[in-house]
């Protein structure tokens, strides 16, 4: 059907006809399509080659992003060598600053040695002294050994003699009893004689010299048997003196025979005074040692850090004065997701970026920790209370520097650091 024609009024413009929108049928754009290929190849061939870039792409961006495992939970971490004092006393001088740079053996503090070294003194004398009493009582464990193997033999002696001596005092003895018998037997012959010379004298048959002969010889035969009753009173006396003697000489000989415990308890004092020779020498020992410890030392090589100490201070033992990183021997603590160890090997390569200096260093893998952060912190959690949200855990790697990464570094222990651990 034909639509009118509107002839516009005269002096009035024609109106624009109104824009139609059509769309092509599907067939129509496959026709087009085709047609546009059929002219221009190479778009065809340049569609087909962006998408095989696409594809190829891809893959290497999922192989790269595929192939290590990364933090940023992650630090620099090294040896704290805390430094503190040995013995108590007064700082005389200071001998390094803060980050001041320290090779070990290096001298960091000096302790007022006065007292020590008068310490010292004392300790010296006291073991010279203990040294001379123990060589002393060595000197006498010889000579007591001999005193005693002298004393036994001179006990034995005594003890033969004594014996000796009773023997010849018994034959004194019945010797005198035998002449003081002859001795009785010629006294009653002469007072025999005595009492018939009386009788004779007073009948005048015999001169009153032979009677005053026959008295004489009565009182000289009484005398002498006076004379050998106290000869045998006298050996009996020497028989228990001779005894007494043998009682003494058995007593010396038992107590000779006590040298074997005399010399073992010289032995003995010989040992106490050498115990007390080595004790002293152990405090002497000690003194030194003390006086030495008056200058603490740098034990590692390293930068000083957090001085406490001043001089004038007083301190005691186990007080921190100081402490010394050393920057030779760091490494990197990486608290890794527990889902990305799963292909995380010790030895693996890893590349760490500092965020102090932006640079990369080489490391690798040292070991794992036994457990997870949580369950080394001060207050682990307790899942057995009602807490049943899965948490992801994280555990700490530790990765070490590649030799010579950390030469002339400016890495510092708590520095933050994003490490990528190659897995494959």
């Amino acid at each position: 059907m034909n639509q009118a024609t509107v002839t516009p009024a005269p002096g009035v413009a024609p109106a624009s006809p109104a824009p139609q929108h059509t769309s092509l049928p599907a067939s129509d754009r496959d026709l087009r399509w085709k047609k546009f290929n059929r002219r221009n190849p190479r778009f065809r061939i340049a569609l087909i080659l962006a998408l095989i870039v696409l594809v190829v792409a891809g893959f290497f961006l999922w192989r790269y992003w595929s192939s290590y495992e990364s933090t940023d939970d992650a630090q620099v971490d090294g040896h704290l060598n805390p430094i503190s004092a040995r013995v108590a006393g007064n700082v005389a001088k200071l001998l390094v600053a803060d980050n001041q740079y320290v090779d070990a053996g290096t001298p960091l503090v000096q302790i007022d040695p006065k007292d020590y070294q008068v310490a010292l003194d004392r300790a010296k004398a006291d073991y010279n002294d203990a040294q001379a009493m123990a060589q002393y009582a060595q000197v006498n464990v010889p000579i007591t050994s001999v005193g005693a193997s002298s004393q036994v033999a001179d006990a034995q002696a005594n003890v033969e003699s004594a014996r000796a001596g009773i023997a010849a005092a018994r034959e004194q003895y019945q010797a005198a009893n035998a002449q003081m018998a002859e001795a009785q037997a010629n006294n009653e012959k002469a007072q025999s004689d005595l009492a018939r010379y009386k009788a004779l004298v007073d009948k005048q048959e015999i001169s009153r010299q032979q009677y005053d002969q026959a008295v004489a010889a009565a009182r000289a035969s009484a005398a002498t048997v006076e004379s050998m009753r106290a000869a045998a009173s006298a050996s009996q006396q020497q028989i228990n003196e001779a005894q007494a003697k043998l009682a003494q000489a058995q007593a010396g000989v038992r107590t000779a025979a006590t040298g074997p415990q005399q010399v073992a308890s010289t032995r003995s004092r010989a040992q106490s005074a050498q115990a007390q020779a080595d004790f002293k020498k152990a405090a002497l020992e000690q003194a030194e040692l003390n006086l030495q410890y008056t200058l603490i030392v740098a034990p590692t090589s390293g930068i000083v850090t957090n001085r406490t100490v001043e001089v004038g201070q007083n301190i005691q033992p186990g007080q921190e004065l100081m402490k010394i990183i050393n920057l030779d021997d760091i490494w990197v603590t990486a608290n890794f997701k527990e889902t990305q160890l799963r292909h995380m090997k010790v030895g693996q390569a890893a590349t760490i970026r500092a965020d102090a200096t932006g640079k990369d260093y080489k490391g690798h893998v040292q070991s794992l920790s036994a457990a997870s952060g949580a369950v080394s912190s001060l207050l682990p959690p307790e899942n057995a209370t009602g807490n049943f949200v899965k948490v992801v855990q994280r555990v700490p790697v530790k990765i070490t520097f590649d030799q010579d990464e950390t030469k002339d570094h400016a890495l510092r222990p708590g520095m933050s650091v994003e490490p990528k651990v190659w897995i494959r």
